[in-house]
């Protein structure tokens, strides 16, 4: 019927325009408190101080003076490295782990198996508030209070639940008869996860990498509980001790934190793909 055709015709227009509206608000919503962290950092100190509500940025007058303060004389190249060498013993540790115990799980049988499944991902429902305390005093006690390796070892506890629990639902989508295979042509368990499991798995890998990498960039809490020493901060520590610093210009504080969030951002989008394979793909077998 015509009526009916041009009602539905009216309904799809309506709901379609409602989504553009909505996706355009949320954009702006989330992108504009880092374009006004952007622009900021990239003004001039004068041009800031005399009219600090332009939000408009003259690419003629760029200036990268707050970059290089910032990691030259603020220490933030120092902080870099830290969060770098974290992030990624963090990333190699859980992805060593994860993958042994992620595929014992779901391939050996043992005792306990089924209780060791459900407390794998009941482990990571503990909020970290609860134990910053407990770490604190025991990692005092044991003499690693202010140390790089024991905040690896805090941010391992808090990545390798999850991660096991992502790589157990990958690994129960991958076919066993590979495996068979494989052993009848003589290879070991270890040979098995290597040259099988290892790259049917690497979209799981991938997002479990990116997921750990995020968790240990960007954590805070226990980097401030753990840390005194200026030389060991890390980014997220080093731009809150920045911003604390009453004299300094709040230019250098948006540099800071621009410096922190685009690696981020630029991992996120180069393996986003992944990141979403590896979390749907073992949806229906987890």
């Amino acid at each position: 019927m015509p009526w009916f055709k041009s009602k539905d015709k009216r309904e799809r227009l309506f709901w379609g325009a409602m989504k553009i509206l909505g996706l355009a608000f949320f954009t702006i919503l989330v992108g504009f408190p880092f374009y006004w962290m952007l622009v900021s950092s990239l003004k001039p100190l004068q041009e800031i101080l005399m009219n600090p509500s332009n939000l408009l940025l003259d690419l003629g007058r760029i200036s990268l003076t707050a970059y290089t303060q910032v990691l030259f004389e603020h220490g933030f190249l120092r902080y870099l490295l830290n969060s770098a060498f974290i992030s990624l013993a963090t990333v190699l540790l859980t992805l060593v782990l994860a993958t042994l115990g992620g595929y014992a799980v779901t391939r050996l049988g043992f005792r306990g198996k089924k209780t060791l499944s459900g407390g794998i991902l009941a482990i990571y429902m503990l909020p970290a508030i609860v134990l910053v305390i407990p770490l604190y005093v025991l990692l005092t006690k044991l003499g690693l209070h202010d140390s790089l390796p024991a905040l690896v070892m805090v941010y391992l506890a808090q990545t390798l639940p999850v991660a096991l629990y992502m790589l157990r639902s990958y690994f129960l989508t991958l076919p066993v008869e590979l495996e068979y295979a494989a052993m009848i042509d003589g290879c070991t368990r270890l040979q098995i996860i290597r040259r099988i499991i290892l790259p049917l798995a690497a979209p799981a890998l991938a997002s479990v990498a990116l997921y750990t990498f995020m968790i240990a960039w960007n954590e805070f809490l226990f980097a401030f509980m753990l840390l005194d020493t200026p030389e060991k901060f890390t980014l997220s520590r080093g731009v809150v001790q920045l911003a604390e610093s009453v004299h300094l210009s709040k230019q250098l504080v948006m540099a800071a934190s621009v410096m922190t969030t685009v690696p981020i951002m630029v991992l996120f989008l180069m393996f986003e793909r992944f990141l979403i394979q590896g979390l749907t793909k073992g949806a229906v077998k987890g």
